[in-house]
């Protein structure tokens, strides 16, 4: 909303520029008839007297709830300008200032558009790109939601009294936080960061290899390439981002990273990932922290709604065991005895000490140890939930393709 500030700032303008066009006298009057922008002296009492006088034009004047009258007076030569013509020139010199002025900056535009591209309802792909397009966002890349919570930071500007100044400092605070993160990946093309309410923060991070090369480690590098070996070098970025925003705000900050799921409709996927882990991160494991799905726990199964997100959840938990059937097999048979190593080995027909061997195996790949109550709680609901079927199977076999994609671009 303009404030009266912005108002009599607009009026300077019109005066200005339409009396350098014109070359005449210009005055602006708000709605009590009281001139507040003039381009020459006058007398308080002028613009009353005035009425409907041929040799003066009266052009109505509406910024929101401020109203006035732009007043002109026609330069006594008319052939400088016929009246109508003058006429014609204050009303669009004057309806293109106001257009201007109410027309959303470029972050206001963007954040609307990122806003309404993660949480709102599903748009046509063509019209999506064009619009990124304009607005200098370029949305053909393979890209990662990660969710910055940043409140205590940016909502503490809030001034009850003041609701318009309150607002401005707000946005002010989330664009110094937009402002770090592009700064902390140094490549703004890179990042398009957008601030959406609530304290929030979305980052739509590239997540190609190419792009998360600096965070991927080299043990990661010889792997192949999936949605949930990419999240591990964004969880790394996180983590560095965390500390960046922690020291530059100086107050508490979260965040939460989603997986990579293909197209463009995607990243509302992703979206919707961060927002689960902020979620549940924040209730079970607290602030200044980076959270994601693998790394909620037991809170994950849970808590999460989703279950095709829970489902791929389990999959990735014990994924690390596919090619393992010995060890798989070893963790049924640990579960169907109830945990008991004696009872285990004496089922599976092996030694004690080789039950050892294989659970430090188990806790070794996945990192998760079937010992360990937490852990084995997160075992055994995973593989009961890689059991059945989920349609993010189709969609992760769309990753090598998207890779692809990035390389050609």
């Amino acid at each position: 909303m303009l404030t009266r500030e912005s108002f009599e700032q607009m009026a300077a303008v019109i005066v200005d520029r339409i009396g350098q066009l014109l070359r005449t006298w210009v005055c602006v009057v708000n709605e009590r008839a009281v001139v507040i922008e003039a381009s020459a002296p006058f007398s308080s009492g002028l613009p009353l007297a005035l009425g409907e006088r041929p040799d003066y034009l009266r052009i109505p004047l509406q910024l929101e709830r401020h109203t006035g009258e732009v007043i002109v007076q026609l330069p006594e030569d008319n052939r400088v300008i016929a009246p109508h013509l003058a006429r014609e020139l204050v009303e669009l010199i004057v309806h293109q200032l106001v257009m201007a002025a109410l027309l959303p900056d470029r972050h206001e535009l963007k954040n609307k558009f990122i806003h309404d591209l993660l949480c709102g309802p599903a748009r046509d792909e063509p019209t999506i790109l064009r619009e990124a397009q304009i607005l200098g966002m370029d949305l053909g890349r393979p890209r990662t939601v990660l969710l910055i919570d940043a409140a205590k930071y940016i909502l503490t500007a809030q001034q009850p009294r003041q609701p318009e100044r309150a607002q401005e400092q707000i946005r002010q605070r989330a664009e110094r936080v937009i402002a770090s993160i592009v700064s902390f990946f140094q490549l703004p093309s890179d990042t398009i960061c957008a601030y959406i309410g609530q304290g929030e923060v979305a980052v739509l991070k590239a997540s190609s290899s190419q792009d998360l090369l600096g965070w991927t480690s080299s043990f990661e590098g010889e792997l192949p390439h999936t949605a949930w070996a990419d999240l591990a070098a964004l969880k790394r970025a996180g983590q560095a981002l965390l500390l960046r925003l922690r020291s530059d705000t100086a107050t508490s900050v979260s965040i939460s990273v989603g997986r990579y799921h293909p197209r463009l409709e995607g990243l509302a996927c992703s979206y919707n990932d961060a927002r689960a882990a902020l979620s549940l991160g924040r209730r079970f494991h607290g602030h200044n922290r980076v959270h994601c799905l693998d790394s909620l726990g037991i809170a994950a199964f849970i808590g999460i709604i989703d279950e095709s997100m829970k489902i791929d959840l389990a999959r990735h938990l014990l994924s690390p065991l596919d090619r393992e059937p010995e060890l798989l097999e070893t963790l049924r048979g640990f579960f169907q005895t109830n945990c008991s190593p004696s009872e285990a080995a004496s089922s599976l027909s092996i030694h004690r000490n080789t039950l050892s061997y294989r659970l430090e195996k188990i806790a070794s790949f996945t990192g998760l140890d079937p010992r360990h109550f937490d852990d084995a709680v997160q075992i055994r609901l995973a593989l009961l939930l890689r059991t059945l079927p989920s349609e993010a199977t189709a969609l992760s076999t769309d990753y090598p393709r998207r890779l692809a994609d990035a390389s050609a671009s």
